[in-house]
């Protein structure tokens, strides 16, 4: 760990350069701290450190304090995320007031005063042992220098070192200068004074004896779990043995090795558990870091159903349960990276918010659009015209499929009441179409009754006036039959007018009564006869139009000439056929005049 001059490693330095170096003038690395406290308990054990500041620690007020805003925060942000969700902007939040928060000001007011004012008091004091162990250094100085007796001073020099041990911390700048006279004055007074061998071998013994038993302290702090208490343990060693008296010469160095040893070893396990931890916190910091990205990475627009946004809301919680099993990062670097974490988990659950306010409004949506659709079915379900209202109803339900889902407990209600108007209709329609199926099939029998009839007639070979009229006879009734079942019409229509045409060309019925046959065989009761009727009548006007024209022509021709009578004839011929097209025309008009009647019956 390097430091500056004033607290350089204490292991660097040899016996006669041993400086007073303060624990709290060490820097170590400031570890995080995890809340485990309520803002409550927080300013209870503040109250504590403040009534009894002798035994402040200033890194756990700092982590009290740390502690206190992070659940503060915390709270605020509850605050603000359940604002948003019920509805609110972001910008409009403003946080309430926090009452616990002016008394925990307060609380830290107090302390910081009085640590100041501990902090004042305590460089006071320093000046003051300055001055004290200058006073004495000047004193020792003197009995060094002195030529009185040594035996007569011993004792007071004895003295002088007592109190100068007993004298508290000095300022740091001055430590080592102070240490370096001291132990200079010290060693002299040894090395010249003439005592007599047997007291000063006893007095280096027995400070060997305490060197000794600091450098065994020393060597089993190696085997200290706790390397942090460890090293400060070290420390207080160092100052005790600084206070210890020199011994023998030749030993200095050796026994001076010796804990210089064993306060490596301390120091070294220091400094490698603080270089591993922060491998460890950068290794956090790049796991944190690739969940910041995964949560940022998210493809937002892609999530378009319920099941995709609880499936992504799954992966972000199971990120944030692994993120709280990955310790500290840096210190520099655990604030942001939270942050950034944070800030990307608030965007997705920012954007989900959306998507179901949006999903929202578009149930709400639909929930009208089937609603009219209700309301449409429920205007037709006592309709009685069963094709046409069939045919609404169906378009209504296909209508129905093409609009999206509404909210749960609407989506039963709102089928049962829609599919409820339908399946009254088609059951309605199907009670009063039940009879006109027993008919239609009543009238398939007639109809194949008549085919296998007129099949007889054809294949007779009869070509008398009984024939013919029994021809006609069957073709009447053909007409008057009602429906047949649907699939069925085509083959029968088929079948019939084949009979009917081959009997007419054996028969030699004239085209107009064929032309009419046809158009009788063709009529539908289920097609719009009045269009029908209407086109004929307005055919039959043109053609007597057309006839009046001829007509009126025929005086401007001059009978006498051969061109004239070639003229009228021509003319006279075209009348001829007009006519005869009228009175189809009218045949046809009566046709359906007598089918309408039928449907009316």
């Amino acid at each position: 760990m390097e430091v500056n001059e004033t607290n350089r490693p204490l292991t660097e330095t040899p016996e006669t350069e041993v400086s007073e170096v303060s624990v709290s003038t060490v820097e170590e690395p400031q570890v995080a701290y995890e809340p485990k406290q309520t803002k409550s308990e927080v300013i209870q054990r503040l109250k504590e450190i403040n009534e009894n500041m002798s035994e402040t620690d200033k890194q756990e007020v700092d982590q009290l304090k740390q502690t206190f805003y992070k659940l503060h925060k915390a709270e605020q942000e509850a605050a603000r995320k359940a604002f948003i969700e019920s509805g609110g902007k972001p910008e409009d939040f403003s946080p309430a007031s926090d009452p616990d928060e002016k008394e925990f000001k307060e609380v830290m007011k107090s302390i910081k005063e009085k640590r100041n004012a501990i902090a004042v008091a305590q460089e006071k004091e320093k000046e003051d042992n300055l001055l004290k162990k200058e006073n004495i250094l000047e004193k020792m100085k003197a009995m060094v220098e002195s030529s009185e007796d040594t035996g007569k001073i011993y004792n007071d020099f004895k003295l002088l070192q007592q109190e100068w041990n007993e004298i508290g911390q000095v300022p740091a700048p001055k430590v080592n200068e102070l240490w370096k006279n001291y132990q200079l004055y010290t060693e002299k007074f040894y090395d010249m004074v003439k005592l007599n061998n047997e007291f000063r071998e006893y007095d280096f013994k027995k400070n060997l004896e305490q060197k000794t038993h600091l450098c065994e302290a020393a060597e089993k702090l190696a085997d200290e779990p706790d390397v942090i208490s460890a090293f400060h343990q070290l420390q207080k060693l160092h100052q005790e043995f600084r206070s210890v008296g020199p011994v023998a010469k030749e030993l200095r160095e050796s026994i001076w090795a010796r804990f210089k040893a064993a306060s490596t070893v301390v120091n070294r396990r220091h400094q490698q558990h603080f270089e591993e931890l922060k491998e460890k916190e950068q290794n956090n910091l790049d796991q944190k870091t690739v969940i910041c990205e995964i949560v940022e990475s998210m493809e937002y627009d892609k999530f378009t159903t319920f099941a995709d946004w609880e499936e992504k809301t799954q992966e972000i919680l199971a990120l944030q349960a692994k993120w709280k099993t990955i310790g500290y990062a840096p210190q520099k670097m655990n604030v942001k990276i939270f942050e950034r974490f944070r800030a990307a988990c608030d965007e997705f659950f920012r954007r989900k918010a959306a998507f179901f306010k949006m999903v929202k409004e578009n149930m709400a949506s639909n929930l009208e659009k089937k609603k009219a659709l209700c309301e449409q079915a429920e205007s037709l379900k006592e309709s009685t015209d069963w094709k046409a209202t069939a045919e609404i109803l169906t378009k209504l339900q296909k209508e129905w499929k093409t609009i999206g889902p509404v909210a749960k407990k609407h989506s039963d209600a709102v089928w049962k009441r829609f599919i409820g108007a339908c399946d009254y209709f088609f059951e309605q329609k199907n009670k009063a179409t039940s009879s006109q199926r027993s008919e239609e099939l009543e009238n398939l029998a007639k109809k194949e009754e008549i085919i296998k009839e007129l099949a007889a007639l054809d294949g007779s070979g009869n070509t008398d006036e009984a024939a013919v009229e029994r021809t006609r006879e069957l073709m009447k009734e053909w007409n008057s039959i009602g429906f047949v079942p649907f699939k069925e019409k085509d083959r029968l229509y088929k079948e019939y007018h084949n009979l009917v045409d081959k009997l007419f060309d054996r028969l030699h019925l004239s085209a107009a009564e064929k032309k009419l046959s046809s158009f009788k065989a063709g009529l539908s009761k289920d097609g719009n006869l009045y269009r029908d009727r209407e086109r004929l009548v307005r055919t039959y006007e043109g053609l007597k139009s057309d006839i009046q024209t001829y007509e009126n022509n025929l005086g401007f021709l001059n009978a006498a000439s051969q061109k004239g009578n070639s003229l009228v004839a021509d003319i006279n011929r075209k009348i001829e056929r007009l006519k005869a097209d009228m009175e189809l025309v009218l045949k046809k008009i009566a046709a359906i005049d007598e089918t309408l009647r039928e449907q009316q019956q």
